[in-house]
């Protein structure tokens, strides 16, 4: 939630309203990290000196910064996922509307600066600063509609008074030294941002609505939706999400997804004097979706893990016997996989605040003890067994395998990690199976 912002001027700014975007070389701007604009707009300098020369100019007429709050629609605009990795959760804006002057800007909280010093380093640590950012709502609107994604505007039920106390809100939160803050995909991004100013202004409305109602999904089940167009990043994130990501949620926590919240705030309902009625008085599609869209339910990986496993243990079984150089390269290629993606792990955990990476039960199936096995997979192919303390490992290895299976009988929360079992279960058998000692060791 954002903290309690000091009192906020509501007089005429002297300073232009809506600020240059800050583009330090090459940035990537909205929730989803799109890369740049399009050639028209790629240098807004000029968009934002007119807006200088509005706000400087004595004659200058009101707009948005200053309109009274009888004159200012507020709507929430969603955009539909994008094609490439960084856009398929989609991204949404505020818009704040003038209906005197017909100025309009989108308020987003989805901009981060790829030259900022020491990016990539924050970024693999999960320390990302975003900023917020504003611009004139047609600019904002055709980048995405040439994009081919999609827009929606959801015209709210705001009173007066909260439609000003929102605006207020978003101007200071604009202010360079309020704009900043520390970026989580799950708990506080673009989307969790916009949602809380909404609430902040409703008075806790929305919240406490959602809260009450129970979500469609979980973290994990909606990240494997979102991110199945790209199937091998997608089981990459299901092996790397830890308990955390498999907890149920409420429609709150749900709404750090843009097509979530608009759903929600379809279904929220506000009083005023005049008694109960829906939040969202309207709805506008404003472009259609020319992408492919993402399916409605999270995919099951058990079936095509488990075959992929069950594959894999019985080309090292046959190729034990039949082709030893075989076995070898197959088996290094499963070590090392298991090896590197357990240091990722362990390094996720402990080195980094991705806390939904925190405590990953697949440390069990996949860890850096896999390296030590790696020579006796040639020691095989020469004819010679493997060492006393490789089969110590594989044994402790199916062990551990065992506790993950072991793992979902506790009470609480239990990570979702079937498929990865079902994929390394039939592995590390056929790699115990050919590593047993069958006389001693050279």
């Amino acid at each position: 939630m954002p903290e309690r912002s000091p009192a906020i001027q509501t007089s005429p700014l002297p300073s232009p309203p809506f600020p240059a975007h800050r583009e330090r070389g090459r940035r990537l701007c909205g929730a989803e990290g799109r890369a740049g604009r399009p050639a028209g707009f790629r240098s807004p300098w000029l968009i934002w000196l007119t807006l200088l020369l509005a706000c400087l100019l004595p004659t200058a007429r009101a707009g948005v910064a200053n309109a009274p709050g009888a004159n200012l629609e507020v709507s929430l605009v969603t955009y539909g996922p994008g094609e490439t990795y960084w856009e398929r959760f989609g991204h949404d804006a505020i818009e704040v509307r003038d209906v005197v002057s017909g100025e309009a800007v989108n308020f987003n909280y989805g901009v981060f600066d790829f030259d900022e010093r020491g990016f990539l380093l924050n970024f693999a640590r999960g320390r990302m600063h975003y900023l917020m950012d504003a611009a004139p709502t047609a600019l904002d609107e055709s980048w995405y509609i040439q994009a081919g994604r999609s827009v929606t505007r959801q015209h709210l039920a705001l009173a007066p008074d909260q439609a000003a106390a929102l605006r207020d809100f978003l101007l200071w939160n604009l202010r360079p030294e309020n704009a900043r803050y520390d970026y989580d995909y799950y708990v506080d991004n673009c989307t969790t941002r916009v949602r809380d100013a909404l609430d902040r202004a409703l008075g806790g409305v929305l919240k406490a609505q959602l809260t009450a109602r129970p979500g469609g999904m979980t973290y994990r089940q909606q990240t494997d939706r979102l991110m199945s167009a790209q199937p091998w990043l997608m089981l990459l994130l299901d092996l790397g999400l830890g308990p955390y990501a498999d907890r149920p949620l409420n429609a709150w926590q749900e709404s750090f997804l843009p097509a979530v919240l608009a759903r929600e705030l379809a279904a929220t309902q506000v009083r005023d004097a005049g008694g109960s009625h829906p939040l969202v008085l309207d709805s506008e599609l404003l472009a259609p979706n020319r992408l492919q869209t993402p399916p409605a339910d999270a995919p099951d990986l058990r079936a095509p893990l488990a075959l992929a496993g069950l594959v894999l243990a019985a080309l090292l079984l046959l190729a034990r016997h039949y082709w030893p150089t075989g076995f070898a390269v197959t088996g290094t290629l499963y070590l090392l996989f298991a090896a590197l993606a357990g240091t990722g792990l362990l390094v996720l955990w402990l080195l980094t605040t991705h806390h939904a990476a925190w405590a990953n039960a697949n440390l069990l199936l996949f860890n850096p003890l896999a390296f030590a096995l790696l020579p006796g997979c040639w020691r095989l192919r020469r004819g010679q067994p493997a060492s006393r303390l490789a089969q110590v490992i594989v044994v402790a290895q199916l062990l551990a395998a065992l506790a993950a299976a072991g793992l979902h009988l506790l009470p609480g929360v239990v990570q979702q990690n079937q498929p990865w079992l079902l994929f390394a279960w039939p592995v590390w058998l056929a790699l115990a199976w050919a590593f047993r000692q069958r006389h001693h060791p050279v």
